[in-house]
């Protein structure tokens, strides 16, 4: 008989006690054991996927073994968040899950909505700011405020996506908190905030609610002006943007943000071990240089205040879409 090392003994001893409790031995091994999937519902070269990518990327070197993003599209952001709700919990399949969870289930597009996951931390979000022509009269958001607030119903034409997206109902938000009607100021859909730049930038528009990231190539291009950002802060990025509640007094903030979940039911072992890993790769000059190079906003939760930071928003949504007409729910 071969002679065995003890080292063989005691790997054959717990492969056999992992068969005997219904696991693989691979399983059984400390987790991660293997490539972890990490899915995104948004498509390739976007800023979720160059987030999801740099996170991935430092995770990587955190747990020692590959985070591969996997870009799952379609149906409006519901095949990709799907994907990462229906997986096995165990750790191998993660996401970057995105606003539009607390949109989705409103507009009646799925029944999926932030309590569908295990929520472990929020790395991101972009504000909206508001933005005019480079050649508009309006100087400042107050000026802006002001022509609007006098002028009648529909005369002001706005853009940044497509209608009921979240910059939509980000200027929905503003409205309302100016004590306005939802649709005083006409929402002209596009196919996302490069275009509705453009068009801005043409003439075609008065303002566009997208974020600041998004409108920073026909800014720093002298073609568009930002006037403010619907924020509880300023981005460091764009210090000289102030908030809307220091110009107007309006403590209204919303904001298109990115974090990463695990499917439901996800063992508290592997949480805690995903969650020090996120928080070691938000601390990381490598993952701040990068957010800052693109002009994203960072900002942190853990699994608590990220679930919190979920249901505050889709509270959010909820009145936003309602007063827009937007809203499948009763």
């Amino acid at each position: 008989m071969d002679h065995l090392s003890r080292r063989q003994i005691l790997a054959a001893g717990a492969a056999a006690g992992a068969v005997g409790l219904g696991l693989s031995p691979a399983e059984a091994q400390a987790w991660p054991s293997r490539p972890v999937t990490v899915v995104c519902p948004w498509g390739a070269g976007g800023g979720t996927d160059q987030t999801a990518r740099i996170v991935a990327s430092i995770l990587e070197r955190e747990l020692k073994q590959p985070f591969s993003v996997v870009n799952r599209t379609g149906g409006s952001g519901v095949v990709g968040h799907s994907a990462i709700a229906t997986a096995a919990p165990d750790g191998y399949t993660i996401g970057m899950i995105t606003v539009e969870i607390t949109m989705m289930h409103h507009q009646g597009l799925t029944e999926l909505n932030p309590t569908s996951y295990t929520p472990l931390a929020l790395m991101n979000e972009d504000p909206p700011g508001v933005t005019v022509n480079a050649s508009s009269p309006y100087k400042t958001i107050k000026e802006l405020a002001d022509a609007i607030k006098a002028a009648p119903a529909g005369k002001f034409k706005a853009s940044g996506t497509g209608q009921g997206g979240i910059w939509h109902l980000a200027l929905v938000g503003w409205l309302q908190a100016m004590g306005l009607a939802p649709n005083h100021v006409a929402w002209v859909p596009s196919n996302g905030a490069a275009p509705a730049m453009q068009d801005l930038a043409a003439g075609g528009l008065d303002l566009c609610t997208c974020s600041i990231p998004e409108a920073r190539a026909m800014i720093d291009a002298g073609k568009a002006r930002a006037l403010a950002l619907m924020s509880d802060a300023r981005n460091p990025q764009f210090k000289d943007v102030p908030t809307l509640n220091e110009t107007l007094g309006i403590k209204y903030s919303v904001g298109a943000w990115r974090g990463i979940a695990a499917p439901k039911g996800l063992p508290a072992d592997i949480q805690t071990k995903l969650v020090a890993a996120l928080k070691a790769a938000y601390d990381s000059k490598e993952f701040k240089d990068f957010m800052a190079s693109r002009g994203f906003g960072v900002k942190f939760a853990d699994p608590a205040g990220f679930a919190s930071f979920m249901a505050d928003g889709d509270q959010k949504m909820a009145s936003a879409m309602k007063a827009a007409g937007l809203s499948k729910k009763s």
